[in-house]
């Protein structure tokens, strides 16, 4: 199963916008994960639009639409892989251990909320965060994140967008 994943969209937000290899990218997807701040709905239903399956959770700035047909955290199956969606998993310091804590049953968690790549993996758990498409702050590329689930694994990968 090939998923598709951003966070830290934040539009609409002046001429920002998803870069059109994020949009090929999602759309090619056997499912699309957001790990939050979309901002407003309307990207949800630009994402979902794609035809993938779309799982979002919210994010911190997402408007009270969005909060309120999302929930702040999610479990999903993926590939016999139980994978925890979430915005913000706190500071570094410490980060492993404590989604470890949070998601006991989860072989991963994707967040989002600090716009910066990341894939950790400690005694097979992983941690992914995609960084934005959109919003890269002191980033030197516009990201997103590529996974590949099957029998029970997943492997992560952090695509740069404007390469």
């Amino acid at each position: 199963m090939r998923l598709a994943i951003v966070a830290d969209t934040h539009l609409p937000r002046g001429t920002r916008r998803i870069p059109d290899r994020c949009w090929t990218e999602m759309a090619a997807a056997d499912l699309i994960l957001h790990a939050g701040d979309l901002t407003e709905l309307e990207v949800l239903y630009e994402l979902e639009a794609l035809g993938p399956p779309v799982a979002a959770v919210r994010g911190n700035i997402d408007s009270a639409e969005v909060r309120a047909r999302l929930p702040e955290a999610r479990m999903l199956e993926v590939a016999g892989v139980r994978l925890a969606l979430v915005h913000d998993a706190g500071p570094a310091r410490g980060r492993i251990a404590r989604m470890r804590r949070r998601f006991p049953d989860a072989g991963a968690v994707v967040f989002g909320h600090s716009h910066i790549p990341i894939h950790e993996a400690s005694d097979g758990f992983q941690l992914f965060n995609p960084g934005s498409p959109t919003d890269r702050r002191r980033q030197p590329h516009h990201t997103m994140g590529r996974a590949q689930a099957r029998n029970g694994s997943i492997a992560f990968e952090v695509v740069a967008l404007d390469r």
